[in-house]
């Protein structure tokens, strides 16, 4: 995840600025070398800033990116959506692996801005984006019902374009971290994006909480004169925080307390009703392996992240699971078993959907444990068998990031196929026949 680290539909999480190339070492064991990366936490920190380049030049009050695609929907159609890349405030916490810093900037955006953002990326995707046939059908026979019929009502409002189903918005970070996303702009946001069948946004596990909740509430509500006070809790100082068991878990709320009288006002709410689900929260578990996710540095332990997952769970909120294809200090062998063992952790979590991101080269970090042969980037076939492992399943979506694929590939005779193959599977979710190639030295089934 490198440059700018992005997810979209096809479960892409990296759309990449630029690349620094090094040579890699064809194997790697940590248990072999003297690592660079320090061992406390706070070092880590420092280590990682160190190794920065400069951040990309960014308007407070435009996103720094946008783009409309293709998604296989919990409800088995293929829709269009929306993705948004919000301008804000960066995340608090320094992870080994993360560019996402790159787009960000160094103090809270206005109240005012990240609307702003949201009409403007709507503004140019209605423009772009031309009418939906009466009806799509995708390669398996499903077929997708006209968007219109969909949005029919909506057609005369500047919440939704008429085309889109489905809505991301990706800030870099924390959705509900006040500092990055003001509480003041929820119920503006709300307004814009509530005609969505699906608002997606991204969550650290140590801000899964009330304000979650409050969102989501107002997604489903129709009189917005009736919101009561909002309640936030306060960004975690990751400076402070451990990768003990207890420590990111305590602000998860009980669903009593003072905001539930505040919950009670709203006029509508789909908690527990079983109707579609408004909200999808996205919260990167990473790799389910224990002391590979401590040197991540993301100041999260598996307790930590069930824990929050249970909560959305509980508060028929939905779950999206971002899981790195080889993080450093894996091999190739172990990073397919641990990127397997990943995608099960995310669905005993209750994940609905899993995007598989194969970890890329381009934030400082990664390159100097690469010249040290600590990381290299996974080969396209790894990805492939994470995928083909992940649909297998069937438990639920599971998407390969697609973005920059070809930097994985060692063949340029077969990868355009087997990118068609992985894309196809994206849309599908059935595992479709292994692409041969007679001249690749990785040759697949």
């Amino acid at each position: 995840m490198n440059g700018m680290t992005i997810e979209t539909q096809s479960g892409s999480r990296a759309l990449q600025i630029s690349l620094l190339r090094v040579e890699l070492s064809p194997r790697m064991s940590p248990t072999d070398i003297t690592s660079v990366y320090p061992e406390q936490s706070r070092e880590r920190d420092r280590w990682i800033l160190s190794r920065r380049s400069q951040r990309n030049p960014v308007d407070p009050r435009r996103p720094h990116a946008f783009l409309v695609e293709e998604e296989r929907a919990e409800s088995g159609e293929v829709v269009s959506l929306a993705t948004i890349f919000l301008t804000n405030r960066e995340c608090p916490w320094r992870c080994l692996m993360c560019d996402l810093w790159k787009n960000t900037v160094t103090e809270t955006v206005a109240v005012g801005a990240i609307p702003a953002q949201i009409d403007h990326a709507l503004a140019q995707c209605r423009a772009g984006v031309p009418p939906a046939p009466e009806r799509r059908t995708v390669p398996d026979g499903i077929a997708a019902p006209d968007s219109y019929a969909i949005l029919e009502n909506h057609k005369d409002r500047p919440d939704a374009c008429p085309t889109l189903r489905q809505i991301k918005l990706y800030n870099s970070g924390s959705f509900f971290d006040p500092l990055a996303i003001p509480p003041g702009d929820y119920v503006a946001i709300a307004d814009r994006v509530r005609a969505f069948e699906r608002v997606i946004v991204e969550c650290h596990p140590a801000l899964v909480g009330e304000s979650a909740l409050e969102f989501c509430d107002l997604l489903s509500m129709t009189d917005v004169n009736r919101v009561g006070p909002h309640h936030s809790q306060p960004t975690p100082d990751p400076s402070q925080e451990g990768n003990s068991s207890g420590t990111l878990a305590a602000p998860l709320p009980g669903i009593g307390g003072g905001f539930a009288s505040g919950r009670a006002t709203l006029n509508s709410s789909a908690h527990g009703t079983g109707q579609l689900r408004k909200l999808e929260v996205a919260m990167g578990l990473e790799t389910a392996h224990p002391q590979i996710l401590a040197k991540l540095n993301k100041r999260m332990t598996l307790d930590q992240f069930r824990r929050a997952a249970g909560f959305l769970r509980e508060n028929d909120i939905a779950l999206r699971v971002f899981v790195l294809v080889k993080p450093p200090f894996l091999d190739e062998t172990e990073a397919l078993h641990w990127t397997q063992r990943s995608v099960d952790f995310a669905f005993d979590c209750g994940a609905t959907v899993v995007s598989l991101i194969p970890t890329r080269l381009g934030n400082g970090a990664l390159e100097t444990l690469a010249a040290r042969g600590e990381f290299s980037p996974p080969k396209l076939a790894t990805l492939e068998a994470a995928l083909d492992y992940g649909i297998g399943l069937k438990r639920a979506r599971v998407f390969a990031d697609l973005w920059d694929l070809e930097r994985f590939s060692d063949c340029k005779e077969c990868y355009a196929r087997r990118r068609a193959r992985l894309h196809e599977m994206n849309l599908r979710q059935s595992i479709q026949p292994r692409v041969a190639c007679e001249c690749c030295s990785e040759r697949t089934r």
